[in-house]
């Protein structure tokens, strides 16, 4: 596989440093032009201020990016041409040249791949509603069972069945656990009313559970740290219950279905919330873009050069080198 791993994240896994991963797809395809390049930085930054390096993944011209220059972030937020991939897509997409943004799924794997402990992002996705009928589930669930990263999230978006999302992420061996809640997050809300079975409540406790995942030397599964939007910036309720209600009523009548559910139910509550829903999703990310940061400082700090955190990454080239791992998957 061709990958390339940028020299200031390549240094920093060498020397043990904090890490974190961050998508690209929310830079392409979920937020407008031109604020989306403007959050990228930002949430960058954040990473930095927070004493990590951030990662930010994509694929350009057919060569898995692990952090991006200004020139590729850029390209990403204005190229119209920009794919969306997930993981099953990084083959076609690396044989064909392609320039793509990486969803949670892809994300993840390129970033454990490449050594990375810790990925921030905004929500995962999970088990659509109307299961029985459609057999309909996102490919992050079965990913999250085959990579050792620790996920940090806002829940499942909400137009998603919760419930059985949490139910597959048991049946599949993901740990769950709430940060600083006994509640499972609902993306835009604080809370999707599920309870979850462990509450965590510092970036150390934390990196103590993924110390313990090391020691286990179990089966590889991701570590789901589900962090809520705070309540002064979550989506009002009533409002979201509302919308998303008239939403799905509209999808059925359109005849929208499989994929396109997500994509249009996401639009229409932008819209019909008058854009308060894209303010919550913002608020949610750079929450657990922070969080990541802390929790990956807080491993790293009881790691160290040539422990678990370390890549194997060798080689050079214009900067940057061939990630760890990746040609023998």
């Amino acid at each position: 596989m061709s990958t390339l791993v940028s020299e200031e994240v390549r240094v920093a896994l060498h020397e043990g440093r904090p890490v974190v991963a961050l998508e690209s797809t929310l830079i392409a395809h979920g937020l407008p032009r031109p604020r989306n390049l403007a959050v990228a930085a930002e949430l960058e930054e954040s990473v930095r201020a927070g004493g990590a390096v951030p990662a930010t993944i994509a694929v350009i011209d057919g060569t898995a990016r692990i952090g991006l220059d200004r020139a590729a972030l850029t390209r990403i937020a204005e190229d119209p041409s920009v794919r969306k991939l997930g993981h099953r897509d990084l083959a076609p997409a690396l044989a064909t040249g392609t320039t793509g943004a990486t969803t949670v799924s892809a994300t993840a794997w390129l970033a454990d791949a490449a050594g990375i402990r810790v990925f921030a992002t905004g929500g995962l996705g999970g088990v659509h509603r109307a299961w029985s009928e459609t057999q309909d589930e996102s490919a992050d669930l079965r990913l999250l069972a085959r990579v050792g990263i620790t996920v940090v999230c806002a829940g499942v978006k909400s137009i998603l069945d919760v419930p059985a999302t949490l139910q597959r992420l048991e049946t599949l061996g993901v740990t769950v656990v709430g940060y600083g809640t006994e509640h499972f997050p609902g993306f835009y809300l604080s809370s999707s009313g599920e309870p979850v079975d462990w509450t965590l409540r510092t970036p150390e406790e934390v990196a103590g559970v993924i110390r313990a995942q090391d020691g286990l030397d179990g089966p590889r599964a991701a570590l789901v740290v589900a962090n809520p939007v705070p309540v002064a910036e979550q989506l009002d309720p009533a409002l979201h219950d509302r919308v998303l209600a008239r939403g799905l009523a509209a999808a059925k009548e359109k005849g929208i279905t499989g994929q396109a559910v997500t994509p249009f139910l996401l639009e229409y509550l932008m819209v019909h919330t008058g854009g308060a829903s894209l303010e919550a999703n913002l608020a949610a990310v750079r929450g657990n873009v922070r969080l990541a940061a802390s929790i990956a400082g807080a491993y790293a700090s009881r790691t160290g050069p040539g422990g678990p955190a370390a890549p194997v990454a060798r080689g050079a080239g214009a900067g940057e080198a061939p990630a760890p791992g990746v040609d023998g998957r």
